[in-house]
């Protein structure tokens, strides 16, 4: 058999679609040649794809430089034909196709809100691994540090009251979002974000240079623990997610203990995403929140719009510091 049908046999195998992305052809690296490149696809490139050899295969693969840099296995295509290769993450490559994993549902004995429940109590799954094919499955949890436009404008266009003259403290400014919907959005007199990283820091800067928004934001790059003066004369402070998934929890605890003795300013604002009962939940502290805050009603129907992530919007908490 001619390279040329080689190559066609290849072109239909590999690039069907198998469990998984399977392996990718690349044409082969110089004319007549039956030698082709065989790359990985079920992996982002962030390590080298390895094909084990089958028992038929009659060569043993050879690493070889690849196109920029990457690695790939390169061996004689013919043998394609005879065997499957499996990569080291798993993924197959059979020369029969094979249909995606289906299962059979009988939709007189089992209707939607009984596969539903199933599904729920981890008795079947509506999923499968594209690696490995396995039915143990679970949904990602996405947390967000910063605010989303929608929660930008809830906070200051329904949360905070006017802030003319008034000084707001972002804690973990990480990209800035909350300073600039305040300078947007709000008349503060100054709108101070204090973040740990240096890049987010950097960022900041060169975002408020770019739209000049240096007159009313200044950037710290601190700790926040040792910025017990900017605390204590804040108006309004606003804490989304700062330290529950960054430090460990007698970090956390002795955190909420700074914040807790410096945010004391009678009347002024504490923002917080999730609530303080939740963000304390757990940790080895002896805060008690009734001599210190007030937690101030918000009315979360303030958008009528059915595409309003209302569930957003409740995490967000407002008190007011007695």
């Amino acid at each position: 058999m001619g390279v040329r049908l080689n190559v066609e046999i290849i072109r239909e195998h590999v690039r069907t679609p198998r469990r998984g992305r399977g392996l990718g052809l690349l044409q082969p690296r110089k004319k007549g040649s039956t030698e082709g490149w065989i790359r990985c696809r079920c992996r982002p490139l962030l390590a080298r794809a390895q094909v084990e050899p089958s028992p038929t295969l009659l060569s043993t693969p050879i690493w070889n430089s690849a196109p920029r840099g990457k690695q790939y296995c390169s061996y004689s295509v013919r043998w394609l034909r005879q065997t499957s290769q499996r990569c080291w993450s798993g993924c197959e490559l059979p020369i029969q196709s094979r249909p995606e994993p289906t299962i059979h549902v009988d939709a007189f004995l089992y209707d939607e809100d009984f596969i539903d429940s199933l599904c729920e109590e981890g008795k079947m799954s509506r999923n499968y691994c594209m690696v490995c094919g396995s039915h143990q499955t679970a949904p990602l949890g996405f947390i967000s540090h910063s605010f989303s436009l929608m929660e930008l404008k809830f906070i200051y266009h329904h949360v905070l009251p006017d802030l003319s003259g008034k000084v707001l403290v972002d804690v973990g400014s990480r990209l800035g979002t909350v300073l600039y919907g305040g300078y947007l959005y709000s008349s503060a007199l100054q709108l101070y974000g204090v973040e740990l990283n240096g890049d987010f820091c950097q960022l900041q800067e060169m975002i408020i240079k770019k739209y000049q928004f240096t007159d009313r934001i200044k950037v710290l790059h601190a700790d926040i623990c040792t910025q017990g003066s900017l605390l204590q004369n804040a108006d309004v402070v606003i804490m989304n997610n700062v330290f529950e998934y960054f430090l460990d929890e007698a970090v956390q605890a002795r955190a909420w203990e700074y914040i807790s003795h410096n945010v004391r300013k009678q009347g002024s604002l504490l923002v917080t995403v999730p609530s303080l009962e939740e963000s304390l939940s757990g940790l080895q502290i002896n805060i008690q929140l009734s001599p210190w805050v007030e937690e101030v009603p918000l009315n979360y129907d303030v958008y009528p719009e059915k595409d309003i992530d209302r569930e957003a919007l409740e995490q967000i908490h407002l008190y007011k510091i007695l």
